[in-house]
């Protein structure tokens, strides 16, 4: 099966889903890049490994978006924070999703490390997370709280599990959620463009990698 998206397709086709999405994407905003931090969910090769059962064709074309967007947080000192899907290997933490997925990626292994082009610094924050929410059981929004974080833009994959539960769940916390049209990737088009049309609706302002950039400057 042919890829919905690549990453020289993807610069045109994020233009078109804006387009596509604008009647409901009303609520646009700016940026405020003293109190903004980048959110890079699970861009791990367990996902981008295209022989892996949960593999996200998505995930591979966004890279060099991500790519750029974290130098351009890097460059601006702004947060980078990662978040990591993993299981423990005895699946104690696995619940329904290991009925629900067809296998687990497991803390500590190989497959597990986010992809070597955008990996974390060592002082970047990365949080493990047991379900699509990155809020979920986790540290991250105290990590948010404590630099004081009001804007996040959401990144990663995919953009109609993790990506959306995230971003939801970062707008019942009252946080100002810019979510990348170009910047998160799904297994096709059909779910990508859905989550773009429904979180424009009701819980995020959707735009670009480059929109972003220029605020941050």
């Amino acid at each position: 099966m042919n890829p919905y998206v690549n990453p020289e397709s993807i610069a045109a086709k994020a233009v078109r889903w804006l387009e596509q999405i604008a009647p409901f994407n009303q609520h646009e905003m700016r940026l405020n890049p003293a109190k903004c931090a980048l959110l890079v969910i699970d861009m791990q090769d367990f996902f981008l490994d295209p022989h892996s059962p949960t593999f996200t064709c998505g995930g591979l074309a966004i890279l060099p978006v991500l790519k750029r967007l974290i130098g351009a947080f890097r460059d601006k000192g702004r947060p980078v924070i990662y978040a990591k899907h993993v299981h423990h290997p005895n699946n104690l933490d696995s619940g329904i999703m290991g009925w629900w997925w067809k296998g687990m990626c497991i803390e500590g292994s190989p497959e597990s490390e986010i992809h070597r082009d955008i990996a974390p610094l060592p002082s970047e924050k990365v949080v493990l997370k047991h379900r699509y929410s990155a809020f979920y059981n986790t540290d991250l929004e105290t990590v948010l709280r404590c630099l004081g974080i009001e804007d996040l833009v959401i990144s990663g994959i995919m953009t109609n599990m993790c990506c959306e539960s995230t971003a939801r769940d970062a707008y019942f916390r009252d946080y100002r959620v810019f979510f990348l049209a170009d910047g998160t990737g799904s297994i096709n088009e059909e779910m990508h463009l859905a989550s773009l049309l429904n979180l424009a609706f009701g819980f995020a302002f959707v735009t670009s990698s480059e929109g972003v950039i220029d605020d941050l400057h």
